[in-house]
Formats: C-alpha cells, sequence, structure tokens
C-alpha cells in the first residue's frame, strides 16, 4: 500500500492530509473493516507514476454529459432538474483542461441503479444516474441532472444520506485522481452524515456545492457551483476508503 506521507514525485504537489477524512472513522462503520491498520510501506516513484492519462472528445458521446437523456426509454426523468458546474483546478489554481469528469448518483427517490440497493423506492426507467464530460479550456465542466434524493443506509439507528454527487476526475497525472462527494447547502442532513463529519470541521465547506441563480436556467432548472482543486493547500476533500 502507498505511503500518503510521500510525494510521488518533484513534479507533484504534497497532499494536505490534514484537509481529508481519516482511513478508520468509527463513526462510519465500513472503514473499521476497510481501513489499514499495519504501517504504510513506501514505494519509490518510478516513470511510470508520471504518465498522464490522455483522454480524447470523441470517445465522449452526445448526451453523457446530460443524465436527463442518456438513458431514456419512454419519457423524460422524474424528478427537480439541475446543472452542475465547475472549474477543475491544480494547486496553483491553474485551469486543468481536456480530462475526464464522471459522476454518479441516486435518482431523485433515493436509489441507485445498481442490485445491491435494495432502498424501498422507485426506480426511473429513463434515469441512469451517470455520465462524464471534459472539461475545456478553462478548465470547466457541466453536467445536465436530476437532483438526487436522500436515502438510507443502515450506518446507525435512523441513518439517512444527505442528497449527494459523486465525483471521479484526473489532473495532469495519474497520482492526482481524486474522487470525492458533493453535497447541497443547507442539507439538514449533512450534520448527521459520518462521510461529512469525518472530514475536519473547517475543510467540509470544500465538500458543499454554491447555488447560482447565474448557472439556473429559467423555468427549466436550477444551477450549482462545484468547483474541484487536486492537490495541495485548498483541494478539495477525497475519498480514501
Amino acid at each position: 500500500m502507498l505511503d500518503r506521507t510521500k510525494t510521488p514525485a518533484k513534479t507533484i504537489a504534497p497532499r494536505d492530509f490534514e484537509s481529508h477524512p481519516s482511513y478508520i472513522y468509527p463513526g462510519y462503520k465500513s472503514t473499521v473493516k476497510r481501513g489499514p491498520t499495519q504501517p504504510l510501506i513506501p514505494l519509490k516513484a518510478s516513470i511510470g507514476e508520471l504518465q498522464q492519462p490522455v483522454y480524447g472528445h470523441s470517445s465522449i458521446g452526445e448526451f453523457d454529459n446530460d443524465l436527463t437523456r442518456n438513458a431514456r426509454r419512454n419519457g423524460e426523468p422524474l424528478g427537480e432538474r439541475m446543472i452542475l458546474t465547475g472549474q477543475v483546478m491544480d494547486e496553483r489554481k491553474r485551469p486543468i483542461r481536456n480530462t475526464l469528469v464522471e459522476i454518479w448518483q441516486a435518482n431523485a427517490s433515493g436509489r441507485y441503479v445498481h442490485k445491491v440497493d435494495q432502498h424501498d423506492a422507485p426506480l426511473d426507467p429513463n434515469f441512469l444516474g451517470a455520465g462524464r464530460c471534459m472539461t475545456d479550456d478553462e478548465g470547466r465542466y457541466r453536467f445536465l441532472t436530476i437532483k438526487p434524493g436522500a436515502y438510507p443506509w443502515g450506518n446507525h439507528p435512523n441513518a439517512w444520506r444527505p442528497q449527494h454527487i459523486h465525483v471521479s476526475l484526473f489532473g495532469e497525472h495519474f497520482a492526482s485522481r481524486l474522487v470525492t462527494q458533493m453535497y447541497f447547502p443547507g442539507d439538514p442532513l449533512m450534520q448527521y452524515d459520518p462521510m461529512v463529519t469525518g472530514t475536519p470541521a473547517k475543510y467540509r465547506n470544500r465538500l458543499v456545492a454554491d447555488f447560482s441563480l447565474d448557472i439556473t436556467e429559467p423555468d427549466y432548472a436550477l444551477g450549482y457551483i462545484f468547483d474541484i482543486v487536486l492537490r495541495g493547500a485548498d483541494e478539495t476533500p477525497f475519498e480514501n476508503r
């Protein structure tokens, strides 16, 4: 297992691990089983770790970033339409262009299209809950989707996950991959959620999107901005379990 305290290469800024959740957080029960309990083994950086992922716009489908259309069968997906956009930046706040951003989420009733999800809520035949896009020259991404619902998850008595969207992306190196979760402003469930409370309090705001009336499209969809910083002192907290 990689030693989190080591920097893979001089060209990669070190992570600020104080801003991220710990590997083992007792409030989130599954981390007790998943988190490492043995000392980490540092691995010497290699040339392979410096190679960056390469994506092409030709691999992105026309509706891949439109979750209201990429899985339609017989009509519109149910729920509140929303626009999610933002800028992907490196540790110096420089935009990262032509990088792949992927999202996945529950539907409006709080259920995923996955056989393991047995939540007693309806599936939407016109909503898959997954999408992807490439950042533009200014490092910006944009999705049209349906606002996800909260759902029970059995971690503790009367446990409910806040409304959230999972985000995965790479920077200019494989070492700068980030997997995180985006939350909505004012959600009362965040204060009870171990995935939120496991993040140090002063950094939790980095996980919450900003509502934007400028991004909102009249009579159609509300707009939210979620900027992402991949490494460094202002890094967006990531999932490490």
